[in-house]
């Protein structure tokens, strides 16, 4: 795959993350679907636990993240796999501070919020920056990474909040969240807020999106949702996001030659 900027190898490293493009979003949006989808396939319907589906999943998280990190240029594999699996980590490891400990979803959420603002402040204090759309040092990626594992496990819990304790149901939440990045990406438009800003709160809200799509697809019809099986939305979410990261990395591949 050709690097998704203008200079050459020789003069600028190459970024190491995905493209900010519309797909990048819907991308993310299938991802944070499956992740729910997937660790609550692990975690409820092969009754594994959340304890030990949080570890199964970490150590994917560890696997995959280290392939990212040694890569020395944007792999979509690579990338949307550690995305995938920073999902999957959020779901269990949201499920277990929110229903194992009992620490219920408002305190979850702000202990997670907390923890999101310390590392963004730590990385912005170590680098100087931010931002996102740009990675190119070891440093700033692991910054990164750590941020997404983060953000998405607060996503779960603030998905769960929102559908749950606010009693607004799966549906409703998801429309909330669809809402709030309809908000966000307004501001990107209209606005003058940092660009890091915005999309580290798009990004955070994508999950809680994500979250609620999968519970209605997969919680029974007593409980607000579609009915279906937790693995076959898992594969078929799966799927169709391969297939989507496939034509658009050919499309990009296929433009990058033309030129």
């Amino acid at each position: 795959m050709e690097p998704h900027h203008s200079e050459t190898e020789g003069t600028v490293a190459l970024s190491k993350v995905a493209p900010l493009t519309f797909a990048f979003w819907v991308v993310k949006i299938f991802a944070t679907t499956v992740g729910e989808t997937g660790g609550d396939a692990v975690s409820m319907t092969l009754q594994v636990g959340y304890a030990l589906s949080t570890v199964i999943f970490l150590a994917f998280f560890c696997v995959t993240a280290f392939a990212q990190v040694a890569s020395r240029r944007y792999h979509p594999v690579f990338y949307w796999a550690v995305v995938v699996a920073t999902t999957t980590v959020g779901t269990t490891t949201s499920d277990y501070l929110d229903r194992t400990l009992a620490l219920g979803y408002v305190k979850s959420s702000i202990i997670l919020f907390g923890a999101v603002l310390v590392v963004l402040v730590v990385w912005r204090l170590t680098t100087g920056s931010i931002a996102a759309d740009r990675i190119t040092e070891r440093r700033n990626e692991v910054f990164y990474w750590v941020t997404i594992l983060i953000s998405n496990t607060l996503g779960t819990a603030l998905g769960d909040f929102v559908a749950s304790s606010m009693g607004l149901g799966f549906e409703y939440g998801a429309l909330v969240f669809a809402g709030l990045i309809a908000l966000v990406a307004a501001a990107h438009f209209f606005t003058r807020t940092p660009e890091a800003i915005l999309f580290w709160a798009a990004y955070v809200l994508t999950r809680p999106l994500g979250a609620t799509l999968g519970d209605t697809l997969t919680k029974s019809h007593a409980e607000g949702g579609l009915g279906f099986g937790r693995i076959t939305s898992s594969l078929a979410i799966a799927v169709g996001m391969v297939v989507l990261v496939a034509a658009t990395s050919l499309r990009k591949s296929a433009t990058a030659y033309d030129r």
